[in-house]
């Protein structure tokens, strides 16, 4: 029976579905919920500004120059886009003092003056009311010395599969497909119907994404989260089954995680979950065979019907049948 697992993992990493071990290959085939982070999974991770919304007085220029600068030194795709949004090089003799608070956005010096670029939370918590615009996408709100100077939507794309990878994965007979982010409500809502989500929990900081897959868990159902960030290793941990997109995906998640995804395609986990359970009946197939030919032998022996050659077949035969079956499993339809 090891050789049907063998075969069956081979057969999976020729199309880069790469599985750890025979345990998780038979979590997979059981699999009835997914889990999925949006950035980098569901969409491509790649961001741009589509809105610049200043506060009275201050212009367009002004609170992309001193959001940009108060991103200088952070490698998050959203700061990335606002800095390529400003439309030249940030000098980074205007900043100091500049940290990064998980979830929320950062803080920093610039001309000498503190800066904070994030989230409503943020605001909040310096005590500067924030105006959310209409618009959908992901909110950078921007404060200068306590005075708030507007807000940048910054959207993120789509992957062209996600939706089919959906479809695929409620035809394999996944029932419950989730998203967990840390996007406002009406951005995660949007996504959701896009591609076709059963449900989503947005709003959500780093650590608050394993209590919201904790609250998955149980009840019977096996659950797989799929993630490709840093921050996402400890809740593919806590999965009965951690899928990590391998192509983009930090160290971090494809070191915690049981199934490695090489080419980041959401549709992979359909096919991954299909070929798993193809592989678990040419398991079951094995042993029933192997059982009932021996114990047919047996009772034959018992009753003297059975010679040697017979029991050379029901030894040697059953395994070499059991073997030539198991190599099915190498082939992924």
């Amino acid at each position: 029976m090891p050789l049907t697992f063998f075969s069956g993992i081979g057969g999976a990493s020729k199309k880069g579905i790469l599985i750890k071990g025979a345990t998780y290959l038979e979590t997979l085939a059981g699999l009835d919920t997914v889990v999925f982070d949006k950035t980098g999974t569901l969409t491509k991770g790649t961001f741009s500004v589509t809105g610049v919304h200043p506060a009275k007085s201050v212009t367009k220029d002004e609170l992309l120059d001193v959001a940009a600068h108060a991103e200088a030194f952070s490698d998050h795709p959203i700061a990335i886009s606002i800095k390529e949004a400003l439309g030249r090089a940030v000098d980074m003799n205007r900043v100091s003092d500049a940290s990064e608070a998980a979830g929320h956005g950062v803080q920093a010096k610039v001309d000498g003056q503190q800066v904070y670029a994030g989230n409503a939370r943020l605001m909040e918590s310096i005590g500067v009311k924030a105006a959310e615009p209409a618009e959908i996408g992901t909110v950078v709100h921007v404060a200068r010395g306590g005075q708030y100077l507007g807000a940048l939507v910054i959207s993120d794309v789509i992957k062209e599969n996600s939706a089919s990878a959906m479809e695929a994965l409620k035809s394999a007979g996944v029932k419950r497909l989730v998203m967990l982010t840390g996007d406002r409500q009406e951005v995660a809502a949007d996504i959701a119907k896009k591609v076709g989500l059963t449900d989503y929990r947005a709003e959500l900081l780093p650590e608050d994404k394993v209590s919201a897959l904790e609250g998955l868990l149980g009840d019977g159902h096996t659950v797989a989260f799929t993630g490709d960030g840093i921050n996402d290793a400890p809740v593919l941990r806590r999965a009965d089954i951690g899928i990590a997109m391998g192509a983009m995906g930090s160290d971090a998640a494809i070191e915690a995680a049981d199934v490695v995804l090489m080419d980041d395609d959401p549709a992979k986990i359909a096919q991954g979950v299909r070929h798993a359970r193809r592989t678990m009946r040419i398991v079951h197939q094995n042993i029933i065979f192997a059982l009932a030919v021996k114990l047919l032998v047996m009772v034959l022996g018992l009753c003297g019907f059975a010679n040697m050659w017979l029991a050379v077949f029901a030894d040697v035969g059953v395994a070499m049948l059991a073997i030539l079956n198991a190599m099915r499993a190498m082939k992924m339809k």
